[in-house]
């Protein structure tokens, strides 16, 4: 099962940054209208972002109340959440977390 969840962390890096990296060429390297485009490009589109947003937000709070509860490091979650995203940080959490 580790296999699967380090399988999953390279795809949740990987496929968030090669769309990224489309974008930008498509707009001569320039973050205009991203965020526009995320949350009021259509409804679709804004459906999948605001799941994403809520899981990313539960996940986070999971972290937290996990690393005051039995002092967890939770450093390299938040890193991966904030940088990559949500397809990143969990499935390396779970990596990290799987009893063998």
């Amino acid at each position: 099962m580790k296999k699967i969840y380090l399988l999953l962390c390279g795809l949740g890096f990987i496929l968030p940054y090669y769309h990224l990296i489309n974008f930008l060429k498509n707009n001569q390297w320039s973050m205009d209208g991203f965020w526009n485009d995320v949350f009021f490009g259509t409804h679709s589109v804004s459906m999948i972002a605001m799941d994403l947003t809520v899981a990313a937000s539960t996940f986070l709070v999971f972290l937290i109340y996990q690393s005051m509860r039995k002092k967890v490091k939770i450093t390299k979650y938040v890193i991966c959440l904030f940088l990559v995203g949500f397809s990143l940080a969990f499935p390396l959490y779970l990596y990290d977390t799987h009893d063998n």
